[in-house]
């Protein structure tokens, strides 16, 4: 009986000393992962504060994609801690780092079209084809742009019906943007009879130097089209702002019809 009492106070200070030993042990490790979480977490919220602020002062850098670009540079390093933090209680970190490569692979390869928004959302962020407030046309669609995400593009229609596009069906195609350049053409094209062209082209010339949105340079041109038996078409070519173009189109073609009408030269 006094064996076996003794025996099992042997095997208790036995588990003691080695619970004593593991939780020493431990305990540095947990206090060393505890430090390097709190330092890992406090210079990866420092550098991704230094990367955006330094992005978006860099030129054709838009703040999505400012923005962008320092998250992936915090979530990189918080994940370089966590790994370390790993390494600190003995876990073989090689092994995790080739799992996290094929999960990555593998949700790649699953997400393989978002992706590809996403990459085409960069790429329209870095060389900007258009910008926000822009009035575009693709062959499959066209508005006025709302917002530019990294998997999708906002826009206006016309008719003022909203619409979401995926950046990978406006990046590889064509894009017509009515909103870049300052200025635009606008040409006006009027069928007469013959005998009253030069009339016609004092009245077209004389409305379109009356209307102060129509630029002077290039200065407004009035000539002849094309003939077609007894008529002849004459083409008004003015310049106008961009934004006083299409209010300024409707009515110089508004204008001229009446004038013409005031000066009884037919309109074929």
């Amino acid at each position: 009986m006094d064996n076996q009492v003794s025996g099992v106070i042997v095997a208790t200070r036995t588990a003691f000393t080695q619970i004593t030993a593991l939780a020493v042990q431990y305990s540095f490790s947990i206090l060393g992962a505890i430090i390097l979480l709190i330092i890992g977490w406090t210079l990866a919220r420092l550098i991704h504060n230094w990367a955006y602020s330094g992005l978006k002062k860099v030129h054709g850098i838009d703040e999505t994609l400012a923005r962008f670009f320092s998250n992936i540079i915090r979530y990189a390093l918080l994940l370089l801690v966590f790994i370390t933090v790993l390494g600190q209680f003995g876990v073989q970190t090689a092994s995790i780092i080739a799992a996290l490569g094929a999960a990555g692979l593998a949700i790649g390869l699953a997400l393989q079209g978002t992706l590809q928004n996403i990459a085409a959302g960069i790429m329209l962020l870095v060389l900007r084809p258009f910008r926000v407030g822009e009035t575009i046309q693709t062959p499959q669609v066209s508005g006025t742009v709302r917002e530019i995400g990294l998997f999708a593009t906002e826009l206006v229609t016309a008719d003022g019906v909203y619409l979401l596009a995926p950046n990978s069906t406006l990046w590889n195609v064509p894009v017509t943007n009515y909103s870049r350049e300052a200025t635009r053409k606008f040409d006006l094209s009027i069928t007469v009879a013959r005998e009253q062209v030069d009339q016609a082209t004092t009245v077209l010339n004389d409305l379109a130097r009356a209307d102060g949105r129509v630029l002077d340079a290039p200065p407004p041109r009035v000539f002849i089209d094309s003939f077609s038996g007894s008529n002849a078409t004459l083409i008004l070519r003015v310049w106008i702002g961009t934004p006083d173009w299409w209010k300024t189109t409707r009515d110089l073609t508004h204008n001229a019809q009446a004038r013409l009408a005031m000066e009884d030269i037919a309109v074929n």
